[in-house]
């Protein structure tokens, strides 16, 4: 960790306690984030206030541990999408574990990887705003340990790009990878081979961008399956090798191959195994994000563990506690969470355990049917338990919407000790 580095950190362990931070202690307003960590609180008897999300400590270290352990065996270089929990602290983490750097979406969230002295950053999307580009221009400048790598997925784009970058008088150009789209329809990236070259030579006509290599998001490929994926990945080598051949590499140390979401990374391994040797070593860049706390629906079933599952199994890290407000009928009660605290874009959040007198069960006959702004519907069946005042865990989909609904957020043991909080920053 560098001391730039820990003196960010330090400060967010300053922060005040205050009203921001909804789910924590009433009573612990005022207290700096370290000193109420430093008390060690249990989350269901230390006055937290529900609904309180709450990651696992255990279950966080594994997923970490087990992506470091994953990429290493590949022979990958490790970059997470930051966007899914925008958590300075999980960076930091991430990078003691072995990551490159970190991947980051919009301008915003570089800038707080930044503040928080985070020295190499993938941004996966075409970086066209004249105001960013002067920033990142000015980073580059001002400190030579940085890295960025971003996107060029059209020639306007180049073109904009060397415009701002040329009115900034940036000294060190910007290094760009040509984003090949995972097929017509896709999200964004360039369409054809040809028109790939195009923008490889735009690039190569300025003297404020640099080509390092190509990339793309096999997410995005239609109808994923393993064939598509796989024949998708094996343009972008052959993308990549054809340029190596062309010489637009020329003068690099190495060259940039970079894919990889949360859900085919297993098939990213493979084909990047099977990269040629190039005029130059190749940086396999994976970017896989939502591990870090994976989740209880969208990503459960979408992890490529469940295909390779002699390489392990990630662990869900989120609970949403929440407390029975209203059991108006034997069919029907309301918990105290809702749109505004659980995330709820891709699945409900899912009933998983009730806590009654400090005796902890598991959730049988409740289920979640829909959301209001503040309450979680609850049908259930003769056989549930259920009265108010009772706590229901409640496991989510999708991590980026579960974290961006918390600035806040406490880590705590199996026994429900907090040893930690995670500043999210959205």
């Amino acid at each position: 960790m560098t001391a730039d580095t820990a003196q960010s950190l330090a400060r967010l362990a300053a922060e005040r306690v205050d009203h921001r931070f909804k789910g924590l202690p009433p009573d612990a307003d005022g207290l700096t984030v370290a000193e109420l960590a430093g008390q060690r609180r249990n989350l269901f008897t230390g006055g937290f206030a529900t609904p309180v999300l709450a990651l696992s400590a255990e279950r966080l270290e594994h997923n970490l541990k087990l992506m470091e352990t994953y990429a290493a065996r590949h022979g990958l270089a490790f970059a997470p999408h930051g966007k899914t929990s925008m958590a300075p602290q999980l960076f930091q983490r991430q990078i003691e574990h072995g990551a490159w750097g970190i991947t980051l979406a919009v301008p915003h969230q570089v800038r707080v990887a930044r503040a928080f002295g985070t020295r190499r950053v993938f941004l996966a999307n075409e970086l066209v705003d004249a105001a960013a580009l002067r920033w990142i221009a000015a980073e580059l400048d001002a400190d030579p340990d940085f890295e960025l790598i971003c996107y060029a997925d059209s020639v306007r784009g180049v073109e904009l790009m060397d415009a701002a970058l040329r009115e900034a008088d940036a000294t060190r150009p910007v290094d760009v990878v040509v984003e090949l789209a995972a097929g017509e329809g896709a999200r964004t990236g360039v369409r054809t081979e040809t028109e790939c070259a195009a923008v490889a030579d735009a690039v190569a006509g300025t003297r404020t961008l640099r080509l390092v290599g190509v990339a793309g998001y096999e997410g995005e490929v239609p109808k994923a399956d393993t064939e598509r994926v796989t024949a998708w990945l094996r343009r972008l080598v052959a993308l990549a090798a054809d340029f190596d051949k062309a010489g637009r590499f020329a003068g690099l140390d190495e060259i940039v191959v970079s894919a990889g979401g949360s859900a085919w990374f297993d098939a990213v391994a493979e084909v990047f195994a099977e990269i040629p040797e190039l005029s130059l070593p190749v940086l396999k860049l994976l970017r896989s994000g939502a591990y870090v706390s994976h989740d209880d629906g969208h990503y459960r079933k979408l992890t490529p563990f469940n295909r390779v599952p002699e390489e392990g199994a990630l662990e869900p890290a989120f609970r949403l506690w929440t407390q029975v407000v209203s059991r108006p009928s034997a069919e029907q009660a309301f918990v105290n969470a809702g749109k505004r605290d659980a995330a709820y874009d891709l699945d409900l959040p899912f009933a998983q355990v009730i806590r009654r007198d400090g005796a902890e069960r598991p959730a049988t006959g409740v289920s979640v049917t829909a959301l209001s702004d503040q309450h979680a519907w609850l049908a259930t069946t003769p056989e549930a338990d259920l009265e108010v005042g009772d706590w229901v865990g409640l496991g989510l989909s999708h991590p980026c919407t579960s974290f961006d609904k918390w600035q806040l957020i406490p880590v705590a043991e199996a026994d429900g000790t907090v040893v930690d909080y995670v500043r999210t920053f959205f």
